[in-house]
């Protein structure tokens, strides 16, 4: 059982689905205190959010699926996924297809339940993520760009998932969802391109090249600096456009600061250490700022 459970976990990617999942929740929850505050909803609906979980789990996981039996050989070729069930010989091409298809049907018709537009952006991202993204890795770095909308699409399902059916149009919502995209669409790029020079080794053993300049060389580690630094202002625009107080602002250019920080050594040092610290400080920055920001969420 043990085996079992370590295998699917590893088939789902689970720490990214968990991460993926964590931001739909966090953003549905302030769409759903927007609703409230103006009285199309007595309450927060838990039962919708248990339903986006569930959902968003079983569509994440659908997407990652696809995309190691797409990349099964290539994932026998590196030391970081050669132990994942199917390169590993421990679950066929086949057995991996039928649990990506149930997860998939499973998870689109859950969140289908919720609003046309949360079922058809799920949808939008699995064909994104599997069949664009991950057969662009070997050709282009431009792939960290295409990865880049699906892995953003979580605040922007969670957000319009709490305006349900209703028929109501405010264009503050969907401002306030695409400001929530934008915001994990650019925190992406410092994030990965870290990921990318600390894994470098690893991935050119499989033809992934995903740096910028598909090297850990300066003009890489500078356009680092160069998305970490545009991370400040663009983090600043929930405060900016009004829905977020000052406290996100604070928290925003504080972690922004020492993030940018870490970029500037990895940019001084070249090496491996300042990379990883660049690539540590990606996994806290993006929970601590949704999280302050519903805490800071300012209803209109």
């Amino acid at each position: 059982m043990k085996q079992i459970l370590g295998d699917f976990s590893k088939l789902i990617k689970f720490r990214l689905t968990f991460l993926v999942v964590f931001s739909a929740s966090i953003t549905f929850l302030m769409g759903s205190k927007m609703q409230v505050s103006r009285g199309d909803l007595p309450g927060i609906d838990w039962g919708n959010w248990i339903i986006l979980i569930v959902g968003g789990f079983f569509v994440t996981a659908a997407a990652n699926c696809f995309n190691e039996i797409i990349e099964k050989d290539l994932d026998k070729l590196m030391t970081r996924t050669k132990d994942r069930p199917m390169p590993a010989g421990r679950m066929t091409t086949g057995q991996g297809l039928v649990m990506g298809l149930v997860m998939g049907i499973l998870g689109t018709w859950l969140l289908g339940k919720l609003n046309l537009e949360t079922g058809l952006l799920s949808v939008f991202s699995i064909l994104l993520y599997a069949f664009a993204y991950t057969p662009m890795k070997r050709k282009s770095p431009i792939a960290v760009f295409i990865g880049a909308i699906p892995g953003a699409l979580p605040p922007l399902i969670g957000y319009l998932a709490a305006l349900g059916h209703s028929s109501t149009f405010y264009a503050l919502d969907y401002e306030i969802a695409t400001i929530l995209f934008l915001v994990q669409f650019v925190w992406q790029f410092p994030h990965f391109w870290s990921i990318a020079w600390v894994l470098e080794e690893d991935y050119s053993k499989a033809g992934f090249h995903l740096l910028p300049t598909r090297k850990q060389d300066k003009v890489s580690a500078l356009i680092i600096v160069i998305s970490a630094m545009v991370m400040i202002p663009v983090s600043l625009l929930p405060t900016i456009y009004g829905f977020g107080g000052f406290y996100i602002a604070g928290v925003s250019v504080i972690a922004g600061l020492v993030w940018l920080w870490y970029t500037v050594k990895l940019y001084q040092n070249m090496d491996l250490p300042s990379a990883r610290k660049v690539m540590f400080t990606s996994f806290f920055y993006l929970p601590l700022v949704q999280l302050v920001l519903l805490f800071d969420f300012i209803t209109k």
